[in-house]
């Protein structure tokens, strides 16, 4: 039997009850994930993969995916109908969702239970990192043209948005925030200095990073970096990473500064 086989990755079937697609099973109050979505084939798709898929196997984390369509209406399970109102598209019932979100809150009604949705709050990883000291998260992956808006206001969903642009669905949309999430629980990362040196990390963008050769196509490493002295580099490393973030991102370095300067 293949490894891939072997992790559950193609052996989902629809499902009124959670599905877990990755074995072993997670350690005891180990941080997990429960996906709601009309594709859960789709999962664990990246998140199967280097870190995040080495501790998904060693049970570090667990990601379940919850088949939307056996709880739809009908003879053809639909779960979608026309738009109150009249308009274009179609919206996810608020009865079919309600049905799936009771079935993935049990045993989880404290955790963060969020959509996926364009009009959302912008994700951050500020959020990562609050999702990350959590025991877990339930996402719904959106589709069409959203989300009956009664189900929203009844669970008190938290709508959240990878950014500024509109996707086929928000099953890409929930694997770049578990991703983001899972890569901060301990032991996931070998080094855990180098997520307090990245980006976001203390508001700022990361320096540039080089590596040998140390000449390439006429281009040298900075030769600060090959100096030796620790205390030089820190300070490089620091002015690189402020004239980065305020010219790429001023909304960045604004907050960084207001939150830097004195009471």
């Amino acid at each position: 039997m293949s490894a891939r086989r072997a992790a559950g990755r193609l052996s989902i079937a629809p499902s009124l009850a959670p599905r877990d697609i990755a074995a072993p099973k997670p350690q005891a109050r180990a941080w997990q994930a429960r996906v709601i979505t009309l594709f859960p084939e789709a999962f664990p798709g990246v998140l199967g993969h280097s870190l995040t898929g080495r501790a998904l196997a060693e049970g570090l984390w667990g990601l379940e995916a919850i088949d939307l369509r056996p709880f739809g209406i009908g003879k053809h399970r639909n779960v979608d109908d026309t738009p109150a109102g009249g308009g274009a598209g179609m919206v996810l019932r608020a009865d079919v969702l309600g049905r799936a979100i009771t079935v993935a809150q049990r045993g989880a009604a404290d955790w963060p239970l969020v959509c996926l949705s364009p009009r959302g709050r912008p994700f951050a990883q500020s959020l990562a990192r609050d999702w990350a000291t959590g025991p877990g998260v339930v996402m719904i992956c959106g589709r069409f043209e959203g989300v009956d808006q009664r189900v929203i206001d009844h669970f008190g969903i938290a709508e959240v948005s990878l950014g500024d642009f509109v996707l086929t669905g928000g099953e890409i949309a929930a694997q770049a925030m578990i991703d983001a999430t899972v890569r901060l629980l301990p032991d996931v990362i070998g080094n855990a200095d180098s997520l307090a040196e990245e980006s976001f990390s203390q508001g700022l963008l990361e320096h540039p990073h080089y590596t040998r050769p140390a000449e390439w196509e006429g281009h040298s490493i900075p030769s600060v970096l090959m100096s030796g002295n620790h205390a030089e580099i820190a300070r490089w490393r620091q002015a690189q990473a402020e004239m980065l973030t305020r010219r790429r991102r001023p909304d960045l370095w604004a907050a960084w500064q207001d939150a830097d300067a004195p009471e």
